[in-house]
């Protein structure tokens, strides 16, 4: 989830004409990514926001593998959770607070918040659901009865 969220970011950032000064993606790290200047730091906040949800969807409907709606729905779900509890911290160095300085709609983060959150939901029950429970055997069931 993290790598294709500030994965995000950087994509955003570079095809907005930012420069990048400073980015860590390794794991066990807080990925972050600085841009110096940004001139459309709105555009890089939402690409981040956006591509970490997209890019594991795509994937997972390429693959068509539960393993990876696993994870694609996992990325959908944390995103929207990670912009709504960054929302109520205020941490100035989080995604939500930025895009509130930049001129972002709360109405719009609230959108994605809940959208996010509300998909991500119901796709990673179902995903948790689907590889904890125990496959069932119709073949051995059917001999069984007979």
């Amino acid at each position: 989830m993290t790598f294709t969220h500030e994965m995000g970011h950087i994509i955003g950032g570079t095809c907005c004409g930012g420069s990048l000064k400073s980015a860590d993606l390794l794991p066990w790290h807080l990925p972050y990514s600085i841009f110096e200047p940004d001139p459309f730091p709105l555009i890089t906040l939402w690409a981040g926001l956006i591509l970490g949800v997209l890019a594991p969807v795509a994937i997972a409907m390429i693959l068509q593998r539960e393993w990876m709606w696993f994870i694609a729905n996992f990325c959908v779900l944390a995103n929207g959770a990670y912009i709504a509890t960054a929302w109520f911290s205020g941490d100035r160095y989080l995604d939500t607070p930025k895009l509130l300085e930049h001129g972002a709609s709360p109405i719009a983060i609230a959108i994605y918040c809940l959208t996010t959150i509300g998909f991500g939901y119901v796709g990673f029950r179902g995903s948790c659901v689907s590889a904890l429970t125990a496959p069932t055997d119709t073949a051995k069931s059917q001999t069984v009865d007979e």
